[in-house]
């Protein structure tokens, strides 16, 4: 799902400070207290812990031609890429980092793990999983450092199926930082018997998608929301993801699907899971789809639909609103010995694992730790098996935390932009029968109605309270 991404302009000191008063009221742990720190003081400067995780000897990949590719000034980098052609197809190799070296189970900072679950993006600043000093420093996949990684290899036949997989310790060095609008401009000046890695990955993220498309996988594809200095004061906009971020986001996915194969096939670990859409679900966003004018053929499945629609028209907008309603009870599914009843992300369209983001996510230190046993005939640890029973609960409350930030923040930017509108017309699209979105600012509000869904309309705003963080429209 995609996360609304703020940001604050330096004066901006009155959202400042509501963005504090949030923070405050959902407890969201901004500080470590510093036994923690210390502990990833001396994990930073001692270097990874191979010894405690029984790897004495990490393999040597620091030859490998590995990038990473994040959104611009990221500094806690958890995934570098190398990408090749070989005679039968592709070869994918994905470092992640290696936040099992630093963090001892038991410890304090593993407890203050525990505790955020993830980190959480204001738009005035980020709290973090674990100190700088790890998720932007020794333990950040940062170019020009050799790093600790755990390296995925996958390889894929001429249409992007997997064909094996290997996973395992090393030590890795990234070759150059990119960010996606660099990537993406290389990608369109590229020739088409060019080799190179925005080509590489736009071909083997093409083909994932077709793969993700043809077993019923699905994403909707929504425009995030951000917010941007506009002179003195505040702008809303929606902003499209580039291409290369949806290729990248399939090299992710691959190396999801191929952790949750071994823990499958090891019958311990951690799946990201999400129960299929109910029937009346469905059959309601048939109807709807109708309704707007949204084409939906009797033999499409609702990934057919949602991959062809058309983002320019005014009722898409609202077709993606209610499509959303069937993205519901995701869960991190925890087993050991029995697989669970619910195998597969219903989204995905298969079983899903997250391993991929450790410094920014609690639970893709454990699914690690699963697959490089599993890979290697070894145990389990045993602090992995036994956090495991509350693994999904500490997930859940985190993201949880992080979705209340997110919303009440956007809730404040929005209500703020707004203030010195009240009275005034705006265009906007119903998205549901008690909902708008503006044209501009890219504001998405409650407005008195009922309103007809996927309907262009006038809209007056009659409230925007900064202090309450409330917005309100109804029809001109």
């Amino acid at each position: 799902m995609i996360r609304r991404r703020l940001t604050v302009a330096p004066d901006g000191e009155t959202l400042r400070a509501g963005f504090v008063a949030i923070r405050a009221e959902l407890a969201v742990p901004e500080e470590f207290d510093p036994v923690a720190l210390a502990e990833a003081a001396a994990a930073a400067a001692s270097g990874p812990d191979d010894v405690r995780l029984g790897e004495a000897d990490r393999a040597d990949l620091r030859h490998l031609e590995l990038v990473t590719v994040d959104p611009p000034g990221s500094t806690d980098l958890d995934q570098a890429v190398h990408l090749e052609r070989t005679a039968h197809g592709y070869r994918v190799r994905y470092a992640i980092a290696d936040v099992a070296a630093f963090v001892a189970p038991g410890g304090a900072l593993d407890a203050a793990a525990h505790a955020r679950a993830e980190t959480v993006y204001c738009p005035d600043r980020r709290i973090p999983l674990h100190p700088p000093v790890l998720s932007e420093g020794s333990a950040s996949l940062l170019a020009g450092q050799d790093r600790p990684a755990v390296v995925w290899t996958i390889e894929l036949d001429a249409d992007g199926a997997v064909t094996s997989t290997d996973v395992r310790r090393a030590l890795v060095r990234s070759r150059a930082q990119l960010a996606y609008p660099e990537v993406q401009r290389d990608l369109d000046a590229a020739r088409g018997d060019d080799d190179g890695f925005p080509t590489l990955l736009a071909e083997i993220g093409a083909l994932r998608r077709a793969a993700e498309l043809a077993r019923g996988g699905v994403s909707l594809g929504r425009a995030e929301q951000e917010v941007v200095p506009d002179g003195d004061g505040w702008d809303v906009r929606f902003r499209t993801g580039l291409a290369v971020e949806e290729h990248n986001a399939q090299i992710s996915l691959l190396t999801g699907m191929a952790a949750a194969r071994l823990m499958l096939e090891g019958r311990i670990g951690v799946l990201r899971t999400m129960p299929p859409a109910e029937p009346e679900s469905l059959a309601q966003l048939r109807r709807q789809a109708h309704a707007l004018g949204v084409p939906w053929e009797d033999d499409d499945s609702y990934g057919d639909v949602l991959a062809r629609v058309d983002h320019a028209r005014p009722e898409t907008a609202a077709f993606l609103a209610a499509a959303t309603r069937l993205f519901r009870g995701a869960a991190w599914t925890t087993f050991d010995g029995v697989p669970p009843d619910i195998l597969e992300h219903s989204a995905v369209a298969a079983p899903y694992a997250h391993v991929t983001a450790p410094l920014r996510r609690l639970v893709d230190r454990y699914g690690l730790e699963v697959c490089l046993a599993v890979s290697s005939g070894r145990a389990v640890p045993e602090w992995v098996r036994a956090a495991l029973p509350s693994l999904g609960r500490d997930m859940a409350a985190g993201a949880q935390r992080s979705g209340a930030v997110d919303r009440e923040c956007t809730a404040l930017v929005e209500a703020a932009v707004l203030a010195p509108h009240v009275g005034r017309v705006f265009e906007a699209v119903a998205i549901t029968r008690e909902t708008v979105q503006l044209e501009d600012p890219a504001v998405v509000a409650p407005c008195d109605g009922p309103l007809p869904e996927g309907d262009p309309l006038r809209v007056r705003l009659v409230t925007a309270d900064v202090a309450r963080r409330e917005v309100r429209f109804t029809r001109a």
